[in-house]
């Protein structure tokens, strides 16, 4: 089975959100989708962040309609294995930071050898993978899906790898007019690359935009929004 995997703060959980996990189950078959929240995101650390049970439960709601998305508590607040609807055992803050080659790690240990894993993200959020923690592993690990937008190349994507598995720069030269869709395969990473599926939406605008008591129908679920405005979040 191919299997995907969106992690994300997910505060809130929005429509973009939504259409990447659904544009990549069509076109690459996927049978299932793990939507996982993060519960401390290393790059949020120092930023106010919404507690996870309330991040979780819109996620629930924001994925009841398609049965192949499955919410997962998989870096839940205590959560240790990789049971993806085990439940939480401490406190908000218990757990430290959760970092994406770990969570790869601990679902492809109940995967079958069959399965594929796909990594779903934003070509915004990827632009920043060399960043990351064990970002060479991590892109080993599994198959990374990458919603495009307008503006970026080719050579962009392949240039935003990490520097050992970065093509030479005259190999990527030739793809800076190239728009950013397709797939890319080197050694070591294969990205594919989703166009048309970008959506402008800003989970700090959404939070902004329910702050000042505004519709948020436009940038999320109805229940999601319900729910944002029954618990008074934001």
């Amino acid at each position: 089975m191919n299997i995907g995997l969106l992690g994300g703060t997910f505060d809130p959980i929005h429509i973009g959100h939504i259409a990447l996990a659904s544009a990549a189950k069509e076109k690459f078959e996927l049978g299932r989708i793990y939507f996982v929240p993060a519960n401390i995101p290393p790059h949020k650390q120092r930023e106010p962040v919404a507690p996870f049970v309330h991040r979780y439960a819109m996620v629930v709601l924001a994925t009841m309609g398609e049965k192949s998305f499955v919410p997962s508590l998989l870096e839940a607040p205590g959560v240790v294995g990789i049971n993806t609807t085990a439940k939480s055992r401490s406190g908000e803050h218990a757990a430290p930071a959760n970092y994406s080659i770990d969570t790869v790690r601990r679902i492809k240990q109940s995967l079958r050898k069959a399965d594929r894993l796909f990594f779903l993200i934003g070509i915004d959020a990827f632009d920043e993978i060399a960043t990351w923690h064990e970002p060479e592993a991590l892109l080993r690990e599994c198959e990374f899906i990458v919603a495009s937008r307008p503006g970026y190349s080719l050579a962009d994507v392949a240039n935003a790898l990490p520097e050992k598995l970065r093509p030479a720069a005259a190999v990527t030269k030739p793809f800076s007019k190239q728009p950013a869709k397709g797939d890319l395969v080197l050694s070591g990473a294969t990205v594919h690359l989703l166009d048309n599926v970008h959506q402008p939406i800003s989970a700090t605008a959404i939070r902004q935009a329910a702050s000042a008591k505004k519709p948020l129908k436009k940038f999320v679920d109805p229940r999601v929004e319900e729910y944002i405005k029954k618990m008074g979040l934001y």
